[in-house]
């Protein structure tokens, strides 16, 4: 008999006990979907690299760690370059045409450097989209871990910034100078890393393989690079490509007058770093870089982003400025100046527009 002489039918127990399992089941049940979801989000794949915070899909990026892996995927790529080039173990072939006509050269570094700046930059932040010179072969895919670690003049002189994932986009050159590197012109060689948000360049390495010297810098962060103090607006010192000097000087001296230096040189990386006040003895000082062809994007973005944090610029002959989304190629030439009046460059120099498509 139930207490106080109350009776329980069968049929009110069975309701009361059905009822009881389904509270049970809807509390039980939610507990194993958290647990569930929580064991799904904190465990890797079986595997594969620990997915680094911040960098998920739709997740956030930290810029200041971004510019700390690519200043080490810059030197270790250049480890890569050096150590065959001092070998004798380059291995050069054409791999196609320039515009011109000209060979374009494809060597062991150009390779081994970019798989190792790829894959560490992809193993880092995997959600972010990469875009290298060469092509990266799945097949021949190498573990590169980073251990997270900040250099200590980046913690002092970069606070951390998020942005989103989605809205980065990476630039990697392996080998800049590709040409003179087979020909051992050595001081042209660098290899580059270039982080762009929405397009635009924020984030700058240049590395130089054959002196150990690395410039960054960060769009309103800070650098490890300044701009030089002295320019000569009126008779500028003009570097420019190798084979494109023929193209550049009438002009420039017809704009500028007779003693209008032009420096011949390789590589964007080293033009760029022409411009700047670098603690380099192979290193040639300029006042204006400027580019009359068409040129690939990996090649001029970290330069692009370095001068825009030292508040310098780097534009088309015609003043666009570039953007670093879409195609890989940037098709009106480019003309780059620091602490000048980039605007009244342009406007000396409308004709070499007309070349930069040919």
């Amino acid at each position: 008999m139930a207490p106080m002489g109350i009776r329980l039918s069968p049929l009110g127990m069975a309701v009361f006990c059905l009822l009881g399992l389904g509270v049970l089941y809807h509390l039980y049940s939610g507990f194993l979907a958290g647990r569930f979801a929580f064991f799904m989000l904190s465990e890797p794949a079986a595997g594969g690299p620990e997915t680094p915070h911040g960098s998920v899909p739709g997740g956030a990026v930290d810029l200041r760690e971004l510019l700390a892996v690519s200043v080490l995927a810059a030197v270790r790529g250049g480890e890569e370059v050096k150590r065959v080039r001092e070998g004798n173990v380059l291995n050069a072939k054409a791999k196609g045409k320039t515009r011109e006509g000209a060979d374009e050269q494809l060597t062991t570094g150009d390779l081994l450097s970019n798989r190792r700046m790829f894959y560490l930059l992809k193993g880092a932040f995997p959600a972010v989209q990469i875009n290298s010179e060469e092509r990266v072969d799945t097949a021949d895919q190498e573990t590169v871990s980073w251990d997270r670690s900040i250099p200590e003049e980046i913690k002092q002189k970069i606070q951390p910034k998020e942005v989103p994932a989605e809205s980065v986009t990476v630039w990697i050159d392996p080998l800049d100078a590709t040409q003179e590197y087979t020909e051992d012109l050595r001081q042209y060689v660098t290899t580059m890393v270039c982080v762009a948000v929405n397009g635009k360049p924020v984030i700058g390495v240049i590395h130089k393989p054959f002196s150990s010297y690395t410039a960054w810098a960060m769009v309103d962060g800070g650098s490890n690079v300044k701009a030089r103090s002295s320019y000569n607006e009126k008779t500028p010192r003009i570097i420019v490509s190798r084979s494109h000097a023929g193209k550049v000087e009438q002009v420039a001296r017809q704009t500028f007058g007779n003693k209008t230096v032009i420096i011949p040189a390789g590589g964007a990386g080293y033009k760029v770093l022409a411009l700047l006040d670098v603690p380099e003895k192979n290193q040639e000082e300029a006042d204006v870089y400027i580019h009359v062809t068409y040129i690939k994007k990996w090649d001029i973005c970290a330069g692009n982003a370095m001068l825009r944090a030292l508040g310098g610029h780097m534009t088309t002959l015609t003043g666009e400025e570039i953007s670093y989304t879409g195609s890989d190629g940037n098709e009106g030439g480019l003309i780059a100046s620091i602490n000048m009046n980039h605007k009244a460059l342009i406007e000396k120099l409308p004709d070499l527009e007309k070349t930069s498509h040919k």
